[in-house]
């Protein structure tokens, strides 16, 4: 079977997208209140404004740049959208069933539904790992391989100036989690006036918020306090501003399909080549993360996205002696594992 999907299930894909993105419009915003254009260092941005209720104004929400085509269409078709779930979860099944594309563990699925219907991914929140290279498939049109998918560790990114500057939040972060599996609780940890970046639930279930590393001394190893996590705060990480920049928008194969934000799989193959050689070799994180990169040059190369690849890695090797360092580490590596594609592809001797 070709790992290609033919075009009858690319088009499944697109239109699941489109319905589960009217949903989310219709979820969240009331038909009585009106969307407005804010203009904010020279862009413009969305926001919804509530209606009236008890005499008092709420709090208008941050819906997203105006620039994003896909939500200026629904701004502007708003009280046409209508939420058809029966129909999205027909599709989920037959895009899981007949194109063999991965659907997440259900736990897993149900917190990330709970974290979209809290207005994480609407306030600009990316998901990041595992769960994330989950959804390529659908964002690649591709059938990936499975290296180590499964997963029950949600991570969360978001840069800190973006949590910042959208003036609005989701509820609070334990009572998301807690609606999903009461047994959730924060993780104790250093600078807990800062608040919690981790959160744990039975069986192996874990969430963790995390950020950009900032710089400066006055940052280091400090969690980053972010506005609009309702109440979480996020651990720093170098090499995540690389991996979030200009994320795209797909949709998990988990019930209706839930619409959430992943890094641009060019980065993220990327920026596992980084990570991974910073993992002990041989171990079971290392390979995960060489086989996810090879495995996704590969769907790239194969879909017409190699140039798209190319540019991702000449951005990551002009950042300095450390992000090339790491790669070239990584690369050879892979040789070493038998893991030819992403070596070859990129010329390493």
């Amino acid at each position: 079977m070709s790992k290609r999907l033919d075009i009858a299930y690319t088009t499944l894909i697109a239109e699941l997208l489109e319905r589960a993105l009217d949903a989310q419009f219709d979820m969240e915003f009331d038909e009585a209140g009106a969307f407005i254009k804010v203009t904010a260092k020279g862009r413009d941005y969305w926001y919804y404004k509530p209606s009236l209720r008890n005499g008092r104004v709420d709090k208008r929400q941050y819906v997203g740049p105006a620039e994003d085509e896909q939500i200026s269409k629904r701004v502007e078709n708003f009280r046409t959208l209508k939420n058809n779930f029966q129909a999205r979860r027909k599709i989920v099944s037959t895009l899981v069933r007949e194109a063999c594309l991965f659907s997440p563990e259900q736990r897993v699925g149900d917190l990330v539904e709970a974290f979209w219907k809290a207005g994480v991914f609407r306030l600009r929140a990316c998901l990041i790992g595992t769960v994330a290279y989950q959804t390529y498939g659908a964002v690649l049109g591709y059938r990936l391989g499975g290296t180590a998918m499964q997963t029950g560790d949600i991570d969360l990114a978001q840069f800190h100036s973006i949590s910042v500057a959208v003036e609005d939040s989701i509820p609070p972060v334990l009572d998301v989690l807690q609606a999903v599996d009461e047994s959730f609780h924060a993780v104790p940890a250093l600078n807990d006036n800062l608040g919690a970046t981790r959160f744990e639930g039975k069986g192996g279930l874990r969430v963790e918020f995390l950020t950009p590393n900032r710089g400066g001394d006055e940052f280091a190893g400090k969690p980053a306090r972010m506005p609009s996590l309702g109440g979480a705060a996020a651990e720093p990480l170098r090499f995540l501003d690389f991996l979030i920049h200009e994320p795209v928008r797909t949709v998990m194969l988990h019930k209706g399909g839930i619409p959430v934000l992943v890094p641009d799989p060019c980065r993220y193959a990327v920026h596992k080549l980084i990570v991974s050689a910073r993992r002990k070799p041989g171990s079971g994180k290392e390979l995960k993360d060489l086989g996810q990169a090879d495995e996704l040059v590969k769907a790239l190369t194969e879909t017409g996205r190699r140039d798209d690849l190319f540019a991702a890695f000449e951005e990551a090797l002009a950042r300095g002696h450390a992000w090339r360092e790491a790669i070239e580490t990584s690369l050879t590596r892979m040789k070493a594992v038998n893991l030819s594609i992403t070596p070859e592809i990129f010329g390493a001797t």
